[in-house]
């Protein structure tokens, strides 16, 4: 199951224009890389102060982002395993930034001020930690030689998705984030269960 990470190629079609001209004027995959962190920033920004039509459009440039560097990078044929890195630390730095703007949000939801230890703020929390159980587990099964996974059923557009919906309607951010954790933890088992089957086909040898 993919999830919503199946519209990625209609949604690399669709920023085809971008791809195109990094390729005339030979512009730098990491330079998309860099865009998406800076959505995400903005998103993030966005969460904090409830502006969620904005952190729409903020989190769409950062899918944007991590979706061209990986498509400028093979349009232009100047993939490299740095490259790789990079963009993986630019995905998690990205969902930190949105994750810390939900938690922003969360805390103005207790009351007067910020309550840091509102229940609202602890569900983020939780569901940020869980959010990265599906990453760990796709690179720990690539370290091991089998295919680095994406997509879902909850991956990194479902999660953007989730937390809009949080932004939009605080009241729903515990019942949202319980919905990421078990999204995230049902990714990881799946990611998991499809790379055991992998690596342990008749007559491959396992990386140590």
């Amino acid at each position: 199951m993919d999830g919503l990470y199946a519209l990625k190629p209609w949604y690399t079609q669709r920023l085809r224009v971008f791809i195109q001209r990094a390729e005339i004027h030979g512009t730098s995959p990491d330079a998309f890389t860099a865009i998406g962190v800076f959505g995400a920033a903005a998103a993030a920004i966005s969460i904090a102060a409830g502006w969620w039509p904005l952190a729409v459009f903020s989190l769409g440039v950062r899918l944007a982002g991590a979706n061209l560097d990986g498509a400028v990078a093979r349009a232009r044929k100047v993939s490299r395993p740095w490259g790789f890195a990079l963009n993986e630390i630019g995905d998690r730095a990205s969902d930190l930034l949105m994750f810390s703007g939900l938690a922003v949000w969360a805390a103005y939801q207790g009351g007067p001020g910020m309550n840091w230890l509102s229940w609202p703020v602890i569900w983020v929390l939780v569901a940020a930690s869980t959010a990265t159980l599906p990453t760990f587990a796709s690179l720990a099964a690539a370290g091991a030689g089998a295919t680095r996974r994406n997509g879902g059923p909850f991956g990194k557009t479902e999660r953007c998705l989730a937390v809009i919906v949080a932004a939009a309607a605080p009241a729903a951010i515990p019942t949202v984030c319980a919905m990421i954790v078990i999204g995230s933890m049902l990714t990881a088992g799946l990611r998991l269960a499809s790379a055991h089957r992998e690596l342990t086909e008749p007559g491959r040898i396992l990386a140590e």
